[in-house]
This record gives structure tokens, sequence and C-alpha cells, in this order.
């Protein structure tokens, strides 16, 4: 029986072309990486894209003051992401944000022994686009862009338009954050 400190080498065992090829094998696999990156940390955007045009986006709904909610959240994730500024002026922009809020819908999907809603989905839709500026070139472009979200919700409420103000509240910032990483990722 052999013990493990007699037991050939690598080297010994495979013929120097053999170990040649595994080497630079290994060498290549191990430089080439994965492919993968973080969610959120990526941009397939040009990098001359530097300043973003983007004003409120326009209210399709019949929630009042909706576009500012979601639109002070759109701005607010651009910038967090560090590589962008936003800006409502046009002059010295690279590429300007445009979009329309189409729908904002609220589900009920989980209810309690008294047969009240605990849980909501909610919907939102909107038309976004990203084009460079002067020349208008679409960089990304979503005519039907679908956000969904699920929530609990003390039934405390008043009425049902506390119920959708605390909605809007409550995705704003998750629907932003999605929407920008769609659009930075190209998806």
């Amino acid at each position: 029986m052999r013990r493990l400190s007699e037991s050939p080498r690598l080297a010994d065992r495979l013929p120097p072309f053999r170990l040649a090829v595994s080497a630079l094998l290994a060498a290549t696999l191990a430089s080439a990486g994965c492919g993968y990156a973080l969610v959120g940390k990526s941009s397939s955007l040009p990098d001359n894209i530097r300043v973003v045009q983007f004003t409120t986006l326009e209210n399709r709904t019949q929630r009042v003051q909706l576009e500012q909610r979601f639109s002070g959240e759109i701005a607010r994730e651009l910038a967090s992401r560090g590589r962008f500024h936003v800006q409502s002026d046009a002059a010295g922009a690279d590429a300007e944000l445009t979009g329309s809020v189409l729908g904002f819908n609220l589900f009920p999907v989980a209810f309690d022994a008294q047969g009240r809603a605990t849980d909501y989905q909610v919907q939102v839709t909107a038309r976004v686009s990203l084009k460079t500026l002067p020349d208008g070139k679409v960089l990304w472009e979503n005519p039907a862009y679908t956000f969904r979200d699920n929530y609990s919700y003390a039934a405390t409420a008043a009425s049902y338009v506390d119920l959708e103000n605390d909605a809007i509240d409550r995705v704003a910032g998750r629907f932003a954050q999605a929407l920008v990483t769609s659009m930075l990722e190209g998806f």
C-alpha cells in the first residue's frame, strides 16, 4: 500500500504537452470571468450619457399627484446610481427621459376572518422612453412597462382613498428602482 507522500505528483503522471495545455486552459478560464454582474450596478447605456433631462411624468390616470411621487423617486434613483446627474433643463443634457403613467390598479389578494382585505397587489403601467439629445436616438423604450408589487395593509384606514395614497407612497420607490434597473441594463 502506498502512502500519500509517496503518490506520484501530477507533473510526473501527465506528459509535458498535456500539462501545458491543462495549465493554459485553467489560466484562460480563470481570467475570462463569468460575465455576471450585480443587479442595478451595471449599465448598457453609452458612457457619454451623464446628464439626463427629466421632468415630471404625464399622469394619464385619475389619481391626483401620482406623477409627482413617481417622478421624484425616478429622479432620486437615477442620481443614486452615481453616474448620472438629473436636471429639468435640456441645456447640457446628453439624454432625455420622458413618459406617462398609464394605469394604477390596486387589487385585494388576501382577506382576514371578517372578509377585510389584508394584502394587496399594486400594478402600475407606464410608457417610458430614453433618447439621446439633440438627435433623439432611442436608447431605451417601453410603451407598456408594468410593475407589480404585493404588500400588507393594516385595516385601520379611514377610507379607500387613504388606502390608495398609502399604496402609492409604498410602491413609488420600488417602482423607480425596478424601472431604472430595466432601463440601465437594457431589459
